[in-house]
């Protein structure tokens, strides 16, 4: 009952800070001084549960290390030029038959590189969305494709804060788990391309809004150096570098490039790594600007409280019912139709793709190592299901943000294809991938039916 009531004082904490527009930060603090005293109705002394939640912290900080570097790169990224270069040069060779198309191929290019959904949202999306309305292109269509896009690259990049969160979570390895989502996504994204084609085709692009392309050619050089700092991030992890290397060699290319290439002072250049970028041109502000370590504070606490509940939980076991009773369901559905509920319900909860992924861990560790699954089958089928059904539920921050960016609404998740694709066919095709644990559930479960 303890348990009950805690979770409800959480859930009503989110929900009144999305209604009255708080930041969720608030509702995770309340959670987790609920969470503690049920802690304590179970014998433990505050002191030694909050020591619990520090463990949870503690273990969170290799995310958050990460977390500030991409928050260096998102604006390093927008003041060296290297993602006005990607949006303009793709811009420019659009074809008018292919743009929905190149929308989405475009925002999986780039997400991938970057490793962000809202960044790539806020800049590419923007500029797509600008174009699609001025050329006569359906803005539903062109946000469906740019949603599918940059959550492409948000599941399976090795510079996504979701998939680095996952991996270390799961205590798995970040490169095995993206070799893993390359090969089972890569049916959907085909689906997804051919798709997005036919709709090309039925919505071509009728003209260019051309404003945005000059203030893009005043603001910045776009040498092709200006490529550099994305380099790093898709060579050095292919050579089996940690991803810290890659990030910290597009950190100082691209700062190099700040200083030299776009003449920025060195002041100002670090300013901007700490604070974000800027845009001097009154086109680009809103659309450029941004990024910068204090953009990911937020996040980063999101984080912190979300790993202080792990810890709590663990430390605690008071999940040991609701895990034991998942281990008697998931005898019945099966590992991943049991994430593919639980996901859901986190996510409808809860409304955060980081606390749906920490809570789906922690419930689910245990039931799929007794059911013959391992942590690698764990990390797929949480990138597989809870990270991409969070996309799906209208009041997820995973939705709202990217959506409010490109200025639509929930119409949009009808052409977001690889969303939702690509979850359903990996239920058909979990078996290439691993099918010794399927066949062990399989024999599990044959005493129930």
């Amino acid at each position: 009952m303890a348990l009950i009531i805690a979770f409800s004082v959480f859930v009503i904490s989110m929900i009144s800070c999305l209604v009255l527009g708080q930041s969720i930060l608030i509702a995770l603090v309340i959670g987790l001084f609920a969470f503690v005293a049920v802690g304590c109705t179970k014998g433990f002394s505050p002191g030694k549960v909050f020591l619990m939640a520090g463990r949870g912290v503690r273990d969170s900080l290799v995310v958050l290390e990460i977390m500030f570097m991409i928050g260096f790169i998102t604006a390093i990224w927008r003041a060296s030029g290297t993602i006005t270069y990607f949006v303009y040069y793709g811009v420019k060779f659009v074809t008018p038959p292919l743009f929905v198309l190149l929308a989405f191929l475009m925002s999986c290019l780039l997400s991938y590189i970057l490793g962000t959904s809202f960044s790539v949202s806020g800049t590419l999306g923007v500029i797509l969305m600008a174009l699609a309305r001025s050329g006569g292109v359906d803005p539903l269509i062109t946000a469906g494709a740019v949603m599918s896009g940059i959550y492409f690259g948000d599941r399976c990049s090795p510079a996504s804060s979701s998939a680095i969160l996952v991996a270390n979570v799961t205590k798995t390895d970040l490169m095995d788990n993206v070799k893993y989502m390359h090969k089972t996504g890569l049916i959907a994204v085909l689906l997804s391309t051919g798709l997005y084609a036919f709709l090309s085709f039925r919505n071509p692009l009728q003209q260019v809004d051309a404003a945005i392309m000059d203030s893009m050619l005043k603001e910045f050089s776009l040498s092709v150096l200006t490529l550099l700092p994305a380099v790093f991030i898709l060579v050095l992890p292919m050579l089996k570098l940690d991803i810290r290397w890659a990030f910290l060699g597009s950190i100082l290319s691209g700062f190099v490039l700040m200083v030299t290439l776009q003449d920025m002072d060195l002041l100002d250049a670090l300013k901007c790594c700490i604070v974000g970028f800027v845009s001097q041109d009154a086109d680009l502000v809103n659309i450029i600007g941004g990024g910068g370590a204090v953009s990911m504070l937020e996040v980063c606490g999101i984080i912190m409280l979300s790993c202080s509940y792990s810890g709590v939980f663990k430390g605690t076991d008071m999940l040991a019912d609701v895990q034991d009773r998942i281990n008697r369901m998931m005898n019945r559905t099966g590992r991943f139709l049991m994430m593919v509920i639980l996901g859901f319900m986190t996510s409808v909860v809860f409304c955060s793709q980081t606390i749906a992924i920490m809570l789906c861990s922690d419930l689910m560790t245990k039931p799929y190592l007794q059911t013959g699954g391992n942590r690698t089958e764990l990390a797929i089928d949480i990138e597989n299901a809870t990270v991409l059904i969070s996309v799906m539920i209208p009041w997820n921050i995973a939705c709202t943000v990217p959506l409010e960016m490109m200025g639509v609404g929930m119409k949009t998740l009808a052409y977001s294809y690889l969303i939702f694709l690509l979850p359903l066919l990996y239920i058909f095709t979990k078996r290439i991938w691993f099918k010794d644990s399927v066949d062990k559930i399989e024999k599990l479960s044959c005493p129930l039916r």
